[in-house]
Formats: C-alpha cells, structure tokens, sequence
C-alpha cells in the first residue's frame, strides 16, 4: 500500500501546488509484491479507484483501511454479501461522482477511517450523500466504522483496540445490509 502513496508523492512532484501528505507509519514495515513495470506513472488526485466491484454494499477507505476493507470484503462475500470497496487515494480533492455512482449501484454505504469520529471524512461523505441524489437511492442509513472517541494510545493492545478492525467492519456492512451476524 505505500508504494501507492509514493505515486501520489510523484504527482506532487510534478505539479506547483502546497500539498500536505500523510503517511500512515504501521504501511512502512508492510512488505507486499511490487511488480517494477507499473513503477513509471503517477495516480492524479482526486481519483478514486475501485478496487473490487459488488453490488450489495459501498465501503469507501483510505490509506491502511483500504487493505482492511478489502479483507471485510472476502468476509463478507463468505456471507452472501458482495462489497465493492472504494480506495479513496487523496481525501482533498475527493472523487465525489466515484461514491455517488457506487452508491447509486450498491444502495447502502459504509465509511471507514481510523479518525476520530467528529468531523472526520466520513462525516464528510455522509454530507455528500445528503446533499446529492445518491440520497434517494440508499435504502439504509450510512455506516460510519471510525477510530474511537479517545486520545491515540500510545501502547500497542490499546491502539489496536482504538482503530478500526475488519470485523468492525464486517459488522458495519452487515448492519447496513439489514442481515443478522
């Protein structure tokens, strides 16, 4: 996953703009399979990218819950469930017609974030679903899956227990898609 936040860092190079990156630390000692022939482009801002189709539930996420997301998905499939997870790539600018047009599909929606949830992008995207008529397709509340209301702690048992999970998000999807675990 942060060879992906290294496009981005690409982009940013080549154009004037002040641009802020966060990198989320526990992406650093992940070790994944990087095919080199791909290395030679760059991903644009503001360009969601769907990183597997369904059709019962959005999940949009960002950064480490990308991965997380995905691994809901497999879950969830087992279940009958089939969840197209969004890779969000850049939250400003944010890929709007990439959720509404998913959620058009999917009817239901299911944020995640490893933030707090105040003000945080799910809220955000819970916003864009109220003020665009993607409103009027979803057929259950959005699910927001968000890191706890607390400061991040600093000991590892306790981050774990203070970010999201893939079974938070299983239930999440589960809950929006009106089935019992």
């Amino acid at each position: 996953m942060s060879i992906k936040h290294s496009f981005l860092f690409f982009t940013f190079l080549e154009t004037n703009l002040s641009i802020i990156l966060f990198f989320n630390i526990p992406l650093f000692i992940s070790f994944f399979e990087i095919i080199f022939s791909v290395l030679d482009f760059t991903i644009p801002f503001g360009v969601a990218k769907i990183e597997r189709e369904g059709t019962d539930v959005t999940i949009t996420a960002f950064s480490r819950q990308v991965g997380f997301a995905l691994d809901a998905a497999e879950i969830l499939a087992a279940q009958g469930i089939s969840a197209e997870v969004i890779n969000l790539r850049s939250i400003r600018p944010l890929d709007r017609d990439t959720i509404i047009n998913s959620v058009k599909k999917t009817s239901r929606l299911v944020t995640t974030e490893e933030g707090w949830p105040q003000s945080g992008l799910g809220a955000e995207i819970c916003g864009i679903m109220m003020e665009s008529d993607a409103f009027d397709y979803l057929d259950a509340p959005v699910e927001r899956v968000t890191g706890a209301d607390v400061p991040m702690p600093y000991a590892q048992n306790l981050e774990v227990a203070a970010v999201p999970a893939v079974n938070d998000i299983v239930f999440a999807a589960v809950k929006a898609c009106g089935r019992n675990l």
